[in-house]
This record gives structure tokens, C-alpha cells and sequence, in this order.
């Protein structure tokens, strides 16, 4: 049996714990590491045998969140067991791949396994960040050829002052949810979400975020010490020795390559993909008709051309960027691609918005549903709700490609559909203030760099065409950066695309409105960004940014004034939490009552927010008031005409607005005495009645006396006493106690 063995040290606040050689013992390396009362077991395993190289390293990256981790039942009547991973989940399985991915050597066909599986959360620390310490500190102690140890940290920003891994009580609080990720010394990434702030705080933040580091990096330098595991990082495998022939043949490609490829590929402006792919193909069409000369093996040839040209063609590319400033489609480094907006392009939907830039190309259309609509979640952090939902959808002809569009939404669109909300966020209105559930999807039809970004200036277009009263237009780019392999030359790209995403660049994503930054995700093909390149990044992302908004205004503007037509009307009002039950009735009688008569939803909150939300204006208008009625508050002095609902022999009840009745006492019928009030009225008559009081005990008294029209009630003194039988208003004898407890109860069933 294995030895346990524990380190610990204080970061941040908390205690940070990694234990080792209790659980998994099979696996290559295996630990758990806690923060708090969080705590998640790591594993890493790698093939023994080298599989078929596929053109990138086989890295999976697995997450695994268990509710009994929160001590939690699937809610679910059917199904207990954990199903299919919430978007949530992808999305930290995507952050922990992207932060691991660039330190293995990427040429390695050794595919690797990390598997993180949450065991305990202590509803208090969030346990993204622990998955990722876990990760690095797995990968660390294993033999894996890994360029590590990394760790991860969670920036806020509460009244003005950072706040290193908040506690969901702060995050609360924060306008800035920012998770770095790196070594000592560099970056490699960044996810954020932030309010609008400033590209001067998030670079501090950033900065400021990569230094707290250092504590969790250092005790998994203490648990590598510990276990004697010293690793010297080999940026590229060796390739297996080729035979002579296949060398030479390797040889003799590289010097033709080394000659052609600038002239190829810088023989005029390619501004299309399609043009640079063709441009490549004339390479390697090239290439085979000069190998085929030498009389090189078919066999052969096709190796050394699937060995090299991509990967010099994207050398090449980053030379020129480089040492001439030059990118194969002719643009500046600071220059976007043309764009273009549109808005208003479908009839039926409730909002659309088409956005180009250069080839990328995305259709966002809005759609608006009442608050029941919401998204409910459920997970190891508790029951959550979501009112604002962006989806992204890839389908194969984006990229002129022709294979089955089948199946959900992989990590990928996952992953692009919550950067693009989470770029939206900030600026969307209060439930309060507009009360709808929000659906947008993105549909890409076109995809040559960032289509994700595109998704965020669609969203935008599609919501002001949609009339949501958004606060401000947001846009989103996505910055590259072109480097040599030690780092120590490097320009950074405006609005990359192709062939510029290649070894030595990284994908930057910034979205933000003209004040601000609401979102960035960062990945690198680097072994991490310093500072210096983090800044002019974000700040180069501002002018972009600036660019692409100008084209949405003139667009659109600003939201528009109306809702489309064919979008239901939601109206809000609060009522007193108390009466709540009596809108509802017993077993959802009233509330069910009113839904099926107007054609409506209604939708209550615990704190008396009902919203109301129909298509047929007088219907709803009508529903509104059936329920502004129920919780009506009478007030002395309200004039009301309703049906005589039944009688005693000192008065008659009066129907009120919202199932609400009245007392007419006898007294109060008329301006002379009446006998009787059957000899005055019948039982379904309609009368005028004014409310005289609200008694102690919340009954509501009534009067028809001094109102104009009852007067043809009156005229022929109808059913009035004859002689003097005591005083009816005094409050002595048979009617002193005005009916007391005799009076019949409030009736509540339903009337019209």
C-alpha cells in the first residue's frame, strides 16, 4: 500500500492541501488537492505505445462534477444518476485544457488523459480553480514530458480593490471575474468577464493576478522535490531516424521550400482563404513536380510533403509578419478586415442581425419568451436560473466543407456561445426593467477567424433590432501575435485569421463597449505571454474595438423604441408579498383561472414581482387588472358598480373588483328608511356603491346614499318603511352591532 504524504501551505487566505499516494494508485500519477472544505482528485495517465499522428497533440481533458460532492440529489423525478455535463462544467474543462495544452510537446502522438473529478465543495470556494492547480500538480509529479508547473487564480474587484480568489459572497460583489493562469513569470491563460472596466485596471489585474501564483506554483515545486522528479522539457520530440533516402529526400525539400515559399506566397495580395489555400497548393503541387525531377519515390514524396510545407508555410508567415511587418492578405498589423451590419433581415423573428468581418460571417436572431421561460440549472454549486441564453451553432458549409451537421453542441460551440453572452451581460437591462427571458443564436455562416467575436457584434445588432433596451453596443475582436521561438521577437495582430493562428501565436479575444471591457479568453501556442504583450494587446484591442462599433451604429444606433410586433408584451408590477396565495387560490385555481381565460403566463416572485406576458393587448390588459383587482387595498371614498350577490335581513353584499364583496347595511340602501332589502332589490341587480369604511377586522362597509346613480332606485321609494321601528344607524337594538358575526364571510369563488 502506498505511502500518504501531504503539503500544505497558506495562499491566499486559505489553506492549500495536496495529498498523494491514497487513491488511484494505478494511474500515473494521481493526488487530491483541497482549499477549504473544496476538494478534487486528479489523475494523469499517457499511452505506452505512440498512436497515429492526427496533426495535433491528443491531449483529453476530463471533469467531473459529482452532486454528492454538495451533498445533493439529482432533483430530477426520472433520473438520479448524473447525466450529461452542464454547459458550466464544459466550459472549466475547456479552461483547464487550454491552460495545460501549450506546455506538451506538441508533436508527441502519445495520447494523455487528465481526469479531474470533484469529491467535495464547500459552497464557498469555487472549484474551477481548484480543478486547475490539481491538474498542473498531477501533471508535475507524473514522468510526462510537461513544461510546467502551472497554477491558476481568480481576480476580483469589490469597491475598488482586488480581491484574489473571492468567495462567491464577493464575487457578488465584484465588477470583474477574471481566472489567470500561468508559470512564475508568464501568461498562458485568460478568461474574464468583467463590467465594463477599464483597459488600464484589467491589464493591473492581469499583472496583478500572475504574481499570486507563485504560492500555489511553489508547494507543487515542493511536492516535485519531495517525490525527486527533476524534468528537462523537450520542446520537440526527435523524429525517428529516417533512412538515408528519406533523409535526403528531406534535405532536398527544405532548401526548394526555403527558396519558393515567399515567392509563392508574396507573390501578390492574397485577400481571400480561399486564395491562400490555393497559394499553398500551388507549393505543394510545386514541390511534388521538383521531387518527382529527382526521381524520388512516390512513397517518399508524400511524406516529406506532409512533414514540412504546412509547417513552413506557417513559419514563413510569421517571418514576414516579423521581420517585414508584412501579412499575406496586405493588411497592416493594426488593421481589420472590412466590415459589414445589418439589422432587421427576417420578418417573423423578433430580432436579427448579420455582422462580417472579411470572410467571418455570423446571423443572430433574438428571440423573447416570458420569465418562465428561464433556463433552470442544477449543479454541485446549487439551483440557479437564467434569463439571458446565448447559443452558437458551426454547422460544415462555414467553412465550405461538406460533413454531417448531426448531433448537439460540441465543447467548441459551447464554449463560443458563453464567451459571446458573457460579453452581453453587463449591458442587458434589469429583470425589473424588462422582464423577458432573452434567447439569442448565432448562427455562423462563414468562418475565417473568430466567429465567436462575430457572435458578440450579432448579438448586439440583433438585440437593438429586437428593441431590448440595451445599455450600450458591445463589439469583440480577436487579437494574434506572431514570435520566434525563444520569445525574443514578436508582433501583435489585429483580427487574425488562417494562416496566422499558427505555432508561436496565441488567439486574444477582448469584448468590450466604448468604456470598457466586458470579456476576454486568452489561449497561446507559446510557453506563455510576459506582461509587456498582455498590454499591448488589450490596448491595440481598443482601437479595433472602437472601429467595429462605429459600423454597428450606423446599423442601428441605439435599441428600437418598440418591441417587434410579433414579440409578446410582458407588463411588471409588484404586489404585497402577503397576497401572493391570493392571486395564486387554492390549488392554482384564480391564477390558473385568469391564464386560460386571457390567453396569458403570469409569473410571480417571492418578492410580489408578477409579470404578465401576452400577445393580445386587451387580453392582457385585462389579466393585469384581474390581478391588480385581487390585491386591490379599498380605500374610503372608492366608488365601485357591482352585482347584489345575496342578502340578510339588515343589508346586502356588493361584488367588488378581484372576488372582493362588500356590506350595503340596510341603513345605506337608500335616502329614506327601508324595510327590508329584498322589498328593495333583487339578488344579480347592479348597483353603485361607494366605500364608507374598512372596518377592524378588514371588512369592507358600503353605501349607496349620495350617489347619482342609484337615483332611479329611489324614485318611487321603493321598499320604504312605514312608521318608526327604532333607529337602523344608532347602533342600538336588533341592528346595533351592524350584523357582528352574523355577517356572512367574504366570498372568494371566482365572478364576472
Amino acid at each position: 500500500m502506498n505511502e500518504e504524504k501531504v503539503f500544505s501551505r497558506e495562499w491566499l487566505g486559505r489553506t492549500l492541501t495536496i495529498k498523494t499516494g491514497k487513491m488511484a494508485w494505478q494511474a500515473d500519477a494521481a493526488l487530491t488537492v483541497q482549499y477549504g472544505d473544496t476538494v478534487v482528485l486528479a489523475t494523469v495517465v499517457e499511452d505506452k505505445e505512440n498512436a497515429e499522428d492526427k496533426g495535433f497533440f491528443p491531449l483529453m481533458v476530463e471533469l467531473e462534477e459529482r452532486l454528492y460532492a454538495a451533498g445533493i440529489i439529482k432533483g430530477s423525478q426520472w433520473i438520479k444518476r448524473e447525466g450529461r455535463p452542464a454547459d458550466e462544467t464544459v466550459l472549466t474543462r475547456r479552461m483547464i485544457d487550454r491552460a495545460i495544452r501549450p506546455l506538451f510537446d506538441q508533436t508527441s502522438t502519445r495520447a494523455v488523459q487528465v481526469s479531474t473529478t470533484v469529491l467535495s465543495v464547500d459552497q464557498t470556494n469555487d472549484h474551477d480553480i481548484v480543478a486547475l492547480v490539481a491538474a498542473s500538480a498531477a501533471l508535475a509529479l507524473s514522468p510526462i514530458n510537461w513544461n510546467g508547473p502551472i497554477a491558476g487564480v481568480r481576480v476580483g474587484r469589490v469597491e475598488g480593490k482586488f480581491v484574489f480568489n473571492p468567495t462567491y459572497a464577493e464575487r457578488a460583489l465584484s465588477d470583474l471575474d477574471l481566472i489567470v493562469a500561468g508559470t512564475a513569470s508568464k501568461t498562458v491563460m485568460i478568461e474574464a468577464g468583467a463590467n465594463e472596466v477599464s483597459e488600464a485596471d484589467m491589464i493591473a489585474a492581469i499583472t496583478e493576478g500572475q504574481k499570486q501564483l507563485a504560492g500555489a506554483i511553489d508547494l507543487i515545486k515542493e511536492l516535485q522535490s519531495a517525490f525527486g522528479v527533476k524534468k528537462t522539457f523537450v520542446a520537440k520530440a526527435e523524429r525517428a531516424a529516417l533512412p538515408d533516402d528519406e533523409q535526403a529526400a528531406l534535405e532536398t525539400a527544405k532548401d526548394w521550400l526555403n527558396k519558393n515559399i515567399p515567392n509563392i506566397l508574396f507573390d501578390k495580395t492574397h485577400y481571400k482563404k480561399n486564395e491562400r489555400k490555393a497559394a499553398v497548393h500551388v507549393i505543394k503541387e510545386n514541390l511534388l513536380a521538383f521531387l518527382q525531377d529527382k526521381k524520388i519515390e512516390p512513397e517518399i514524396i508524400n511524406k516529406v510533403i506532409g512533414m514540412l510545407v504546412e509547417e513552413m508555410v506557417e513559419a514563413e508567415v510569421t517571418r514576414a509578419i516579423i521581420e517585414e511587418g508584412k501579412r499575406v492578405d496586405g493588411r497592416q498589423l493594426t488593421e481589420v478586415r472590412d466590415l459589414a451590419a445589418e439589422v432587421a433581415l427576417l420578418p417573423r423573428p423578433h430580432g436579427s442581425g448579420l455582422f462580417s468581418r472579411g470572410e467571418t460571417q455570423v446571423l443572430s436572431v433574438v428571440t423573447l419568451g416570458p420569465s418562465g421561460d428561464k433556463q433552470s440549472l442544477e449543479g454541485v454549486e446549487g439551483k440557479g436560473e437564467k434569463h439571458y441564453i446565448h447559443h452558437y451553432y458551426f454547422p460544415s458549409f462555414a467553412t465550405g466543407e461538406a460533413r454531417p451537421n448531426r448531433g448537439g453542441a460540441g465543447p467548441r460551440e459551447i464554449g463560443h456561445g458563453a464567451l459571446a453572452e458573457k460579453a452581453l451581460l453587463p449591458v442587458l437591462p434589469a429583470k425589473a426593467d424588462f422582464p423577458y427571458t432573452i434567447r439569442v443564436v448565432s448562427e455562423t455562416l462563414g468562418s475565417n477567424g473568430s466567429s465567436s467575436m462575430a457572435s458578440t457584434c450579432g448579438s448586439t445588432l440583433a438585440l437593438m433590432d429586437a428593441g431590448v433596451p440595451i445599455k450600450k453596443a458591445v463589439a469583440g475582436v480577436a487579437m494574434g501575435l506572431a514570435s520566434n521561438q525563444d520569445m525574443s521577437q514578436w508582433k501583435v495582430l489585429t483580427d487574425i485569421q488562417d494562416l496566422e493562428d499558427g505555432e508561436g501565436g496565441m488567439d486574444f479575444k477582448i469584448t468590450g463597449t466604448a468604456d470598457g471591457i466586458t470579456a476576454i479568453q486568452m489561449d497561446t501556442k507559446t510557453d506563455g505571454l510576459t506582461d509587456e504583450i498582455v498590454k499591448q494587446t488589450i490596448n491595440q484591442g481598443r482601437e479595433a474595438r472602437l472601429q467595429i462599433l462605429e459600423v454597428i451604429a450606423k446599423a442601428i444606433p441605439a435599441p428600437r423604441p418598440e418591441l417587434s410586433p410579433y414579440a409578446p408584451r410582458i407588463t411588471s408590477f409588484y404586489i404585497n408579498p402577503e397576497k401572493i396565495a391570493e392571486v395564486i387560490g387554492k390549488g392554482g385555481k384564480v391564477i390558473n383561472e385568469i391564464i386560460d381565460e386571457c390567453d396569458v403566463s403570469i409569473d410571480i416572485e417571492d418578492d410580489g414581482l408578477v409579470m404578465i406576458c401576452g400577445v393580445d393587448a386587451e387580453k392582457t390588459a385585462r389579466a393585469i387588472q384581474w390581478v391588480k383587482d385581487i390585491v386591490r387595498e379599498f380605500k374610503p371614498g372608492e366608488i365601485f358598480t357591482g352585482k347584489v350577490l345575496n342578502m340578510l335581513d339588515f343589508g346586502m353584499f356588493v361584488g367588488l373588483p378581484g372576488n372582493h364583496d362588500g356590506m350595503v347595511h340596510v341603513s345605506e340602501l337608500a335616502p329614506y328608511r327601508v324595510s327590508s332589502p329584498d322589498k328593495f332589490i333583487n339578488i344579480g341587480e347592479t348597483v353603485t356603491v361607494k366605500v364608507k369604511e374598512i372596518d377592524e377586522k378588514g371588512r369592507i362597509n358600503l353605501t349607496m346614499k349620495g350617489l347619482a346613480e342609484n337615483e332611479h332606485l329611489w324614485k318611487d321609494e321603493k321598499g320604504k318603511q312605514e312608521g318608526n321601528f327604532g333607529d337602523f344607524g344608532g347602533g342600538h337594538g336588533r341592528f346595533g352591532d351592524r350584523g357582528g358575526d352574523r355577517r356572512r364571510p367574504p366570498m372568494r369563488g371566482p365572478r364576472r
